[in-house]
């Protein structure tokens, strides 16, 4: 069960995104979009891409692959950018939350 997110969160819409284990609240914006996302389960992200990210690490960890480069670990703590239309794919560990921004007004729809 994920309890790092306030209730004032979890009341938030429930982001559709289609990967096992993952729960998300979707903070919508007029050009932006903000994902609260918990992992239960390691997950692979395979490479995709989309309008520019920004995410902060509040729990976990994960291996990021961004423009076909080094991979990097990222932690509690941590702060990571994708520039947008760049190609990244990666391994998240169960555990693991963040908080996503994306320049992108219609990433994920609310779940149904």
């Amino acid at each position: 069960m994920n309890n790092i997110f306030p209730e004032f969160i979890k009341i938030l819409p429930k982001a559709d995104i289609k990967i096992d284990g993952c729960e998300a609240y979707l903070f919508q914006g007029k050009s932006h979009q903000i994902i609260f996302a918990y992992f239960k389960n390691d997950t692979i992200l395979a490479k995709h891409k989309h309008d520019s990210q920004w995410e902060i690490v509040l729990e976990g960890k994960v291996d990021l692959i961004v423009n076909n480069k080094e991979k990097k670990c990222y932690c509690k703590g941590d702060s990571f950018y994708i520039p947008p239309n760049v190609y990244h794919s990666a391994f998240i560990y169960a555990g693991y939350s963040s908080i996503i921004i994306f320049n992108q007004k219609d990433r994920y729809r609310t779940l149904q």
